[in-house]
């Protein structure tokens, strides 16, 4: 796979294309924007750090659909940010029209591209990315879990004074905060979690974990953008080079869990193809409570996207 459009230049979107560029696994970067000029400010600023960071990826910006023609992957982070005061949920009716909007001009370049969805509120996002796509629900997903994991991991490994890199962990339902952290499945280099950390401050830190977005809000007065770029880098990585890495992924579901015709984040295998296998865990009965209970809140948003009759 040679060529990644990234739609959107703001924060997050730009910060794709930087980690993108510099793991040097794809010859061509597009970031486009409706402010042309500034997606193409963004990118010269990153094909200027080339040279000093050592890769060859060009980036390029552009305000031009038709610069995006023949794109592999599609990373699609354009939409509002969360203002303070602000839950995920009341993005959508913004968001919905322009990610509808941005799938179909896409399509007009590129043949079935793998599309990457990291607008929120972003289940019901990657739902209507799907809508108006029209194709293989495997080649359209969204970016959630893995931040949500990443917060969780990095959350623990300072409680815990060890590195995040020994920390694993899985972590399901919807982007907000009715996902569900799953302590059975966290480990510490193999070690499991809870032979590590006490019960009540396992707790504060899923519970500190599922408003992990609202709390980079409230510091900064808008949405986060370094952790959430490089999440979806590291699932274009995983993509292009066919490495069949295991991530919690929002993914359509077809009776898996119990859960039918509705994104969730899941645990999937993501390689060349986009996903390659949904992974279905042994949940216990608390756990699939928490996971239907996260499903049920998504629906509710679903339900207003449908209403919207966008597609």
């Amino acid at each position: 796979m040679s060529k990644v459009t990234v739609v959107g230049a703001g924060n997050v979107g730009a910060t794709v294309a930087n980690v993108l560029a510099h793991k040097d696994i794809v010859k061509e970067i597009v970031i486009l924007d409706i402010k042309g000029d500034f997606a193409k400010g963004k990118a010269l600023d990153s094909w200027q750090q080339a040279p000093i960071d050592f890769y060859s990826t060009k980036l390029t910006g552009t305000g031009d659909y038709a610069d995006t023609a023949d794109s592999d992957i599609v990373v699609i982070t354009a939409g509002i940010p969360r203002k303070p005061g602000m839950s995920r949920d009341d993005l959508i009716t913004t968001n919905a029209k322009i990610v509808v909007s941005v799938v179909n001009s896409i399509k007009e370049h590129s043949k079935d591209p793998i599309i990457i969805v990291v607008s929120n509120p972003l289940d019901v996002m990657t739902y209507a990315a799907f809508k108006a796509a029209g194709g293989d629900s495997n080649r359209v997903f969204g970016m959630a879990g893995i931040l949500d994991t990443a917060r969780y991991r990095a959350f623990l490994a300072t409680a815990l004074d060890v590195s995040p890199k020994d920390i694993q962990a899985v972590l399901m339902g919807g982007h907000g905060d009715t996902m569900v952290p799953l302590p059975r499945y966290t480990t510490v280099a193999g070690i499991p979690v809870t032979e590590m950390i006490g019960e009540e401050e396992l707790e504060a830190i899923v519970n500190r974990t599922k408003k992990g977005g609202g709390e980079l809000v409230g510091l900064m007065g808008t949405s986060a953008w370094y952790a959430p770029g490089a999440a979806a880098a590291q699932m274009v990585e995983s993509i292009v080079k066919d490495e069949g890495r295991i991530f919690p992924v929002c993914a359509w579901l077809t009776g898996q869990y119990g859960i039918n015709e509705m994104y969730l984040g899941v645990p999937v295998k993501l390689g060349k193809t986009g996903i390659t296998k949904t992974i279905e865990l042994q949940l216990n009965d608390d756990e699939m409570a928490l996971l239907k209970g996260s499903a049920d809140a998504v629906k509710g948003v679903m339900d207003k996207f449908n209403d919207m009759g966008l597609v």
